[in-house]
């Protein structure tokens, strides 16, 4: 089986060979022994071997670093331990040169023995797992870099690819850090418009007095300061897309505003009276409660549904727990390639740690931690104790079974409509009778959780 491990021990003395196959017996699935280096050759090829440990002297042309370099020639994942009665500081060199795992002079130290198998053991577990990591992210990332395995993720995946080829709007919704730009960009991307402009703009970010002209722009003199035209966003977004973060940031008169640009498609820089075509494609999005947005009067009804034709939500990271290890591979990979440091990667209990914290940044978070671990980490391996203490608990446990209030309500939420639509066949304004809610509201948790 490919998670068995297998040893060949290949010395010319009998009771060295007779020894360490004893003394190893504990330590793995299967051991075989050889006497030269020809034997040693033909029952490597035969078998499925993850260790070899051979002696230095072997009767015959060929010694034992001879046969170092033949079997990291057949399958350089081998890991090869050479022992020898004569060790030089010459002979040892020459073994790692060729690619030894280690050196290790008689009389043989069986504890050191079983240390170096062991080591080889954990050795070769993490480069299995890395090698099943790097094939699932070349699976995963289809979509303009966007990592995602998960089902919810390969819902959002397939709703980019239905509406990407229209000028549709789209209204996305996520928490912070879960990657809402990326979605703009790969829509983008995957458009007719990918050759047009991709313009960003956040929207919370920008003080009220230089909203209208960041997104309409302004004419020379239109206010104190304004020494030259200035185009906004939505022309210099023009046959391109316009992506507007925050949106729901914007006060009241701006919502005014962009509702009628939206609607007409006609726009005027601040201080002039020309009307100018908009043909930006508009994608929107924030990481707000919109419904309590709107219930509080903060944010227009009218303006969501314009900008809500198309609605798609990224699940938070605690939501998708499954891609945690492909995207913690894919940036330790990034950030040491990044940094020029040596490929590291994470121990098993350290992937658990990660894959069981609860991210409250999420993405943007994790991608944050693995900088941090591939720039302050010296060793190949980082282990959990290498770690932010922040993601595990202080007696050292993880806290993969908590789940936040956010989530447990969600998902009472969700149990509670889907109960109640089939109660009424789905009849939504009994069953937003039922629930004390407004066809309003119960439209919008419905798109929410994508109950159609």
């Amino acid at each position: 089986m490919e998670d068995e491990f297998h040893i060949l021990i290949v010395d010319d003395e009998p009771n060295i060979r007779s020894g360490l196959q004893k003394g190893l017996a504990n330590e793995v699935d299967f051991i075989a022994t050889a006497g030269n280096v020809s034997e040693a050759l033909e029952k490597f090829d035969a078998g499925h071997y993850q260790i070899v440990i051979a002696d230095v002297r072997l009767p015959g042309d060929q010694n034992g670093l001879d046969l170092v370099s033949l079997i990291l020639e057949r399958n350089s994942d081998t890991t090869v331990i050479v022992i020898t009665a004569h060790g030089t500081v010459e002979t040892a060199v020459d073994a790692m040169r060729r690619g030894a795992f280690d050196f290790i002079t008689k009389p043989v130290d069986l504890n050191l023995i079983r240390q170096q198998v062991s080591k080889a053991k954990t050795h070769h577990r993490l480069r299995a797992e890395n090698k099943v990591l790097k094939d699932r992210l070349a699976d995963a990332g289809a979509i303009s870099g966007i990592i995602g395995n998960c089902a919810a993720m390969q819902d959002v995946f397939e709703q980019i690819r239905q509406v990407a080829s229209t000028d549709a709007t789209v209204f996305i919704q996520g928490e912070s850090g879960t990657g809402k730009e990326l979605i703009a960009r790969a829509l983008h991307d995957l458009s007719s418009r990918s050759s047009g402009p991709f313009v960003a703009v956040n929207l919370g970010a920008l003080p009220e007095t230089l909203l209208e002209s960041e997104l309409f722009g302004h004419e020379k003199g239109s206010f104190t300061g304004a020494s030259r035209q200035k185009p906004g966003c939505f022309e210099q977004s023009r046959r391109g897309t316009l992506f507007l973060d925050e949106v729901t940031e914007i006060p009241a008169k701006s919502q005014v505003d962009l509702l009628r640009v939206l609607e007409t498609s006609r726009f005027t820089r601040v201080g002039g009276e020309e009307l100018l075509a908009s043909d930006a494609r508009i994608v929107s999005a924030t990481n707000k409660d919109i419904e309590h947005l709107i219930e509080e009067g903060s944010f227009r009804d009218d303006l969501y549904y314009r900008l809500n034709i198309i609605p798609i939500r990224i699940p938070a990271l605690r939501e998708r727990r499954e891609d945690i290890p492909l995207l913690a591979d894919h940036f330790l990979n990034h950030f040491c390639q990044r940094h020029n440091r040596a490929t590291k990667q994470l121990s098993s209990k350290a992937m658990h740690v990660l894959t069981a914290a609860n991210w409250p940044g999420n993405v943007h978070q994790l991608r944050n931690v693995m900088e941090r671990l591939v720039v302050t980490v010296r060793e190949e391996t980082i282990e959990h104790e290498n770690l932010p203490v922040e993601l595990s608990q202080t007696d050292g446990t993880v806290t993969a079974s908590v789940r936040s209030l956010a989530e447990v309500t969600e998902f009472a939420e969700k149990d509670a409509i889907q109960a109640a639509l089939a109660a009424s066949d789905f009849h939504r304004e009994q069953t937003a009778k039922a629930l004390g809610v407004s066809v309003r509201t119960l439209h919008y948790k419905m798109s929410r959780y994508g109950l159609h």
